[in-house]
């Protein structure tokens, strides 16, 4: 009997790991998202709506942001470049995790907040960071918190491309943070009506 119980709480236990290592399904609904992730070690919306309290950031931002960053896959990486077209070669930077913050974003978040032990796979930690980016983003750029195109824009210049205007001109990066904004209004509205 003793050894029932323990094998029924390694495969629980490896269940519930299993499940924070992976993207939650229906990733373009919010409320989907937390049903899913709303244990009680591992609750997104708590963290979410946590960083929004701290920082002043909607939560449907803070969302959106890791929805076209890293679409809440915790060790995604950018893809590795080929050298001579096949064999796999470096990544074009450093961006990991679920807020693809580059080493020194986070390592310059860690010294500011004093989260030493933040890592970059951990959703908490990483809406965090993207709450204190976007925050950042407010107080030096001038960028309201509620403007998802603006802060998304920042986050992926940086504060001081931002400042020189280096997204001005790359269509693409103005597709993504288009596409931030309306995701943006979406989980907003999908928000209003979650049970």
């Amino acid at each position: 009997m003793r050894t029932r119980i323990v094998s029924v709480a390694v495969v629980l236990l490896l269940g519930v790991l299993a499940s924070c290592a992976t993207a939650p399904s229906h990733t373009r609904n919010v409320c989907a998202i937390f049903d899913q992730r709303d244990g009680w070690f591992n609750n997104w919306q708590r963290a979410a709506e946590r960083t929004e309290r701290e920082y002043g950031v909607p939560v449907p931002i803070l969302m959106a942001t890791i929805y076209a960053e890293s679409g809440f896959q915790p060790h995604a990486r950018p893809p590795r470049r080929k050298l001579l077209g096949f064999i796999p070669w470096t990544r074009p930077s450093s961006a990991y995790g679920y807020s693809q913050a580059l080493d020194g974003a986070w390592e310059h978040y860690q010294r500011d907040t004093g989260r030493w032990g933040a890592r970059r796979s951990d959703f908490s930690d990483a809406i965090e960071f993207i709450g204190w980016y976007h925050a950042q983003s407010h107080e030096r750029n001038g960028i309201a918190l509620n403007d998802p195109y603006n802060l998304y824009l920042a986050y992926y210049v940086g504060w001081k491309g931002y400042e020189r205007g280096a997204s001005r001109g790359n269509a693409d990066l103005q597709r993504t943070a288009q596409k931030v904004a309306s995701m943006s209004a979406l989980y907003a509205s999908q928000l209003r009506n979650c049970n």
